[in-house]
């Protein structure tokens, strides 16, 4: 089975100012987008994962990176290196979505063990290895494979949206 795989993380800015005969402005773009043919090394990514998920009040969930997951087509996915991560929180959500800070066997080579990002109601995390990156972050099965995701209050659930692109190897 073959994956071709790519993300683009974008912005765009323009600062404007009225000025006595026109407006000035300062228009800003940037793109970092990584594309990623099929197999292991740099520039190759062979395993995808997508999912909306949905956790319940103050619920937490570890995702297991190595030999837990299932792709699109059933198949038991295990991760060796994650090249590509997107995570976006429902913009309906009333709570935040928390990124990270597994109590144990943490995927700690993007935030460390216990660091983690919030993603308010809407917000989004992208994150993208270099195509020549054969390192990207490494997963490290049965010690460092489990990113936890987290509803961060009561009330209410919250979903999220997620894409993880890497390799088997």
């Amino acid at each position: 089975m073959g994956l071709t795989s790519s993300l683009c993380i974008s912005a765009d800015a323009n600062l404007t100012s009225a000025l006595d005969l026109t407006t000035a402005s300062a228009p800003v773009t940037v793109r970092a987008a990584t594309a990623w043919q099929s197999g292991t090394g740099a520039g190759k990514a062979d395993k995808a994962f997508s999912d909306r998920r949905t956790l319940a009040a103050s619920a937490t969930e570890d995702l297991d990176l190595a030999g837990v997951l299932l792709d699109a087509f059933g198949a038991t996915i295990t991760f060796a290196r994650i090249k590509g991560l997107y995570i976006r929180a429902d913009a309906a959500n009333t709570n935040n979505v928390v990124i990270g800070g597994a109590a144990s066997n943490a995927w700690s080579t993007l935030l460390g063990a216990t660091g983690t990002i919030t993603l308010r109601p809407g917000g989004a995390l992208g994150l993208t290895t270099g195509s020549a990156d054969a390192t990207a972050y490494a997963v490290t099965a049965g010690t460092g494979d489990l990113l936890k995701v987290a509803n961060s209050g009561a009330g209410t659930p919250v979903s999220y949206d997620i894409v993880i692109i890497g390799a088997s190897a």
